[in-house]
């Protein structure tokens, strides 16, 4: 995996993570939706790095 493509991958998850984070911080979403979506940002960079 090239560095531009790891690099990707994490913009990829920290951008979800704000997301996730902020529409919780406004009362979008509950905990565990939240946390639900932050396991499946997880699981997708870590595919993504396994690769």
């Amino acid at each position: 995996m090239s560095d531009h493509e790891i690099h990707a991958a994490v913009e990829a998850f920290l951008n979800e993570a704000d997301d996730a984070y902020g529409e919780y911080e406004q009362g979008y979403t509950d905990a565990d939706a939240t946390l639900r979506r932050l396991e499946t940002a997880i699981e997708e960079l870590r595919t993504t790095a396994e690769e």
